[in-house]
């Protein structure tokens, strides 16, 4: 009977421990939740725009406030103090909308200013090209768009005349970074421009500023989403409507023309006694040539005369 109640006991202090050591374990569970959470919850100040700003607006104390962020999502490059941000005439170089946090990254260093150098990569360049109502799309292309370079040149060759064009493609998938003196990139009204100002590496601006000294230049907008590149082709008129038409006239105007061949005398009837030569036509008349040999038919005039 003792060894019974000294079992039940031992059994007891058992689970008694492994309760203890489940409660304490969920506790400390919960702790650590609680300060991940809080941790997460923990917020800071960021320095953020009070109203929209434009390409080259300057920071100051008066559009820009301090605002909490959670301290774990804080972007890279935040300012933390107004004083920070405002330093040295800080000006925007991209558009930043009310609310948004100022980023290092979209604004000038101290003392900077808000010229377009001041925001293309260290590898690309900036290169303006000539555009037109057409050539710009009707003057819906605006900065921020991404559009494929066209080039509508003459055929090269002696055999071609002033009507031989063809269109190519230069550049595909070039971000447009100003129409005329607009860099602004939510100004998003169509509006026609004269110069088109687009972001591409050295070789593409060395292509550009002889393509349009050889030719009329053409911007085709594309979805910014679309970023394959190739496939492109070269095209000539005789890729339009009616090409056949156009070789046709095309080797016509080229070929030099060749003597008419001169009709075979017709075929006369083998010589008998009582027969004559075959009479010659009096009126219009008309020749059939079948390989070698040549028929001549009279053609009754109108009403049978």
């Amino acid at each position: 009977m003792r060894g019974r109640n000294l079992l039940i006991v031992g059994l007891a202090i058992f689970v008694g421990l492994i309760a203890v050591f489940l409660a304490n374990n969920y506790f400390s569970g919960v702790e650590q939740r609680q300060a991940r959470e809080a941790e997460a919850n923990r917020m800071e100040q960021i320095v953020v725009a009070t109203q929209d700003f434009q390409f080259g607006t300057q920071l100051a104390t008066t559009n820009l406030r301090l605002a909490n962020w959670p301290a774990s999502s804080v972007p890279q490059g935040a300012f933390v103090s107004l004083e920070e941000a405002t330093r040295g005439g800080r000006v925007a170089l991209r558009p930043i909308a009310i609310g948004e946090p100022i980023l290092a990254s979209k604004v000038s260093g101290e003392g900077g200013r808000a010229t377009l150098s001041s925001i293309l990569p260290e590898e690309l360049r900036a290169v303006s090209i000539p555009v037109s109502a057409i050539a710009g799309v009707g003057g819906f292309v605006r900065a921020g768009d991404v559009v494929d370079v066209m080039l509508t040149r003459q055929i090269p060759g002696d055999g071609a005349n002033s009507t031989d064009k063809m269109t190519s493609v230069v550049l595909e998938n070039v971000l447009v970074l100003a129409i005329d003196q607009v860099a602004d990139e939510n100004a998003t009204e169509p509006q026609v421009g004269r110069t088109a100002t687009v972001q591409t590496d050295m070789y593409g601006a060395q292509k550009l500023t002889l393509a349009r000294q050889i030719g009329s230049l053409s911007l085709a907008l594309r979805n910014v989403e679309n970023q394959d590149v190739g496939g492109t082709q070269v095209v000539t008129p005789s890729d339009l409507a009616g090409s056949g038409l156009y070789i046709a006239a095309r080797e016509t105007r080229s070929a030099a023309p060749a003597p008419a061949p001169a009709p075979a005398a017709p075929r006369s009837a083998p010589a008998s006694s009582g027969t004559s030569a075959p009479r010659r036509p009096s009126g219009p008349s008309m020749s059939i040539v079948r390989g070698t040999e040549s028929t001549t038919y009279e053609v009754n005039r109108q009403g049978g005369v």
